[in-house]
């Protein structure tokens, strides 16, 4: 079987191994010239004019990432370096905040919110009873209940110090907008699901180092091809439910993909252009089936994330991540030492999740919230990256449409229906199952 992946990021890759895997020829078609999607190296100068490679997101990874952590593995990257395991940390630059002890659940989020610095006892014990609230009831509540009113009972200490980084850190949502079911399975998973499940996983190399070029190598090396620049203008039904992938470059034959048939085809892309190719079948076949898929992923809203690298001769945090004070006029909540990480001492990784605003205007705002909260006022900046549509909004009862398209056309991706907000995981989770529907 011959089978097309289109688009090479997170979840393409992982499909596409998947595919390989179960004996099929697999081509992958990617638009942008380098792998990896929305989580990828970009090419950066520091001040001084030397090269560096960067990312086009900072992200975080967890230690209940399982899947992420196989598939890193068998495409030959060793984890134990390329990414620096930590408890899980929601640290401010002043000392205050919550650090999990290396232990066992739940024992770790015990003894980490009992020795929570900042805390008083009344935020404490008002955490452990809702947390224990949550676990009661198997973290589960109504599809419409938002993390703002799932949290009411707690303090605003812990809202503005625990739940709003936390939530925003992992649905790019504002609490008051996040869906608090999908919150609640983040938690479950990552601090109930064993021993080093809520570790974080600070990737040590740029990402696509971390896992899209190493597996596009996979995939090569296994008889298939990745194509480069090469974006899909169209798919066309064939007789005997082929398929044929249109191409906007290249010329006649497989490798360069300007018209190539497949027996099968899994959209890895991000929604909206998944939407524009399932719209053209459906226009030129008459297939009304598809119109539920394409309401449902054109139906979308997303946010944006904003990173901001700077740079300073001799720049370094007491951490290698720190949480931020987050405000309107100091919008990061997180900042990273990329010195203590890759080695590129003094440049340091601001991120502004569900940002909303200019580039330049939060740049400045972030060299200004660097000054009052961390006291470096030297910073230079290197290069602010916005991702426009860094994820998908993770609200109330999001209706997120499925793996199964049409015969022969399926979908994959972080935004596909499942039980997570829109993570790497979430991504290569969806691409290794997608594979499994034939």
């Amino acid at each position: 079987m011959k089978v097309a992946v289109v688009g090479a990021g997170w979840a393409g890759m992982a499909a596409a191994i998947a595919h390989s895997q179960a004996g099929r020829q697999v081509t992958v078609f990617e638009a942008a010239r380098t792998v990896g999607g929305r989580a990828r190296a970009v090419p950066a100068q520091l001040p001084d004019g030397s090269p560096i490679a960067l990312d086009n997101g900072q992200h975080i990874l967890i230690g209940a990432y399982a899947e992420c952590l196989r598939l890193m593995g068998l495409v030959g990257v060793d984890t134990r370096t390329a990414l620096l395991r930590l408890p899980l940390t929601l640290q401010f630059p002043d000392g205050q905040g919550l650090q999990l002890p290396d232990l066992p659940p739940p024992l770790d989020a015990l003894l980490g919110i009992a020795r929570a610095k900042g805390w008083g006892w009344g935020d404490k014990l008002a955490l452990l009873r809702t947390a224990t609230g949550w676990q009661l009831r198997g973290f589960r509540c109504a599809p419409q209940i938002s993390v703002a009113q799932l949290c009411a009972s707690l303090t605003p200490r812990l809202m503005a110090e625990f739940i709003d980084p936390l939530c925003v850190s992992a649905l790019n949502t504002p609490a008051a907008q996040a869906s608090g079911q999908v919150f609640l399975r983040v938690l479950q998973d990552s601090l109930f699901s064993g021993r080093g499940g809520s570790n974080l996983l600070l990737p040590r190399t740029d990402l696509g180092a971390l896992f899209p070029e190493p597996a596009a190598r996979w995939v090569t090396q296994n008889g298939g091809q990745v194509v480069t620049a090469q974006r899909v203008q169209r798919l066309l039904p064939q007789p005997g439910g082929r398929w044929q992938v249109v191409c906007a470059s290249g010329g006649a034959n497989d490798a360069d993909g300007a018209r190539s048939e497949f027996d099968h085809i899994t959209l890895a892309c991000p929604s909206w252009e998944a939407s524009r190719l399932v719209a053209g079948v459906a226009s030129i076949a008459g297939l009304a089936s598809a119109t539920p898929w394409i309401d449902q992923a054109s139906a979308l809203r997303f946010e944006a994330i904003t990173t901001v690298y700077a740079h300073a001769d001799g720049a370094r945090l007491p951490l290698p991540m720190l949480a931020l004070r987050n405000t309107a006029e100091h919008p990061a909540q997180f900042v990273f030492d990329r010195g203590q990480l890759d080695g590129s001492h003094g440049l340091l990784a601001f991120v502004v999740s569900a940002s909303d605003g200019d580039r330049s205007q939060i740049e400045q705002q972030v060299l200004r919230q660097a000054a009052s909260q961390l006291g470096i006022a030297t910073l230079k900046p290197v290069q602010s990256v916005v991702e426009k549509r860094a994820t998908f909004a993770c609200t109330p009862g999001l209706q997120r449409p499925g793996m199964q398209v049409l015969p022969g056309l399926t979908a994959c991706g972080d935004y596909v229906d499942g039980p997570y907000p829109a993570t790497l995981e979430g991504a290569v989770l969806c691409g290794t199952a997608v594979a499994a529907l034939h």
